[in-house]
């Protein structure tokens, strides 16, 4: 938890420039605003402070936990529904870890999502082009619920399953496979 929190902390500059430069890729008479992550970073710490550099880090802390709680719990959960008769001989397949991990992400990420909007809102604000501001995470709650309604928080929701699906399948199976071979090694 805390060391999760504390590498995102360290290295949020770098979602930062991530967010802005996907997010503003150009402007109206086509020319780029940020031309890479080192001149996206340097030129919104020069424009904007370097404090500049953590909005949005926020939702970003508060999203961690939960997200990873979501997914290890749905994986839990499921491991109980469908429970598999326990044999000393056989072990666990890693196919059904993969199943049960690439729905812990989709849940995950179907309920986590509206954060991870927040976040990208938060981190859009001040760059070249736009006009909104937000005082904070609630403001920025407050204010697009209230311009765009709850369907705002979901926009671009389908990329972001059929992104997660797939990778924390990979993650709970790959840890399956990994713990099994590395089982009597240590």
């Amino acid at each position: 938890g805390m060391a999760g929190m504390t590498a995102s902390a360290l290295t949020y500059p770098l979602d930062f420039a991530r967010g802005r430069i996907s997010g503003k890729l150009a402007t109206d008479v086509g020319k780029k605003q940020y031309k890479g992550i080192i001149h996206t970073i340097v030129l919104s710490a020069k424009e904007e402070g370097v404090f500049a550099l953590y909005k949005g880090v926020t939702p970003t802390l508060m999203g961690a936990m939960p997200y990873e709680g979501i997914k290890f719990g749905t994986v839990g959960v499921m491991e109980k529904m469908f429970p598999v008769p326990h044999d000393e001989q056989q072990k666990p397949n890693p196919l059904r870890k993969m199943w049960f991990g690439g729905l812990g992400g989709v849940m995950a990420g179907l309920i986590t999502y509206p954060n991870d909007t927040v976040r990208r809102m938060l981190q859009l604000q001040g760059s070249r082009g736009t006009t909104t501001e937000f005082t904070g995470y609630w403001d920025c709650v407050r204010k697009t619920y209230a311009q765009h309604g709850i369907q705002r928080f979901y926009h671009g929701v389908t990329i972001n399953v059929i992104r997660m699906a797939p990778n924390t399948a990979v993650q709970f199976g790959s840890y399956e496979i990994l713990k099994q071979y590395s089982e009597g090694l240590f």
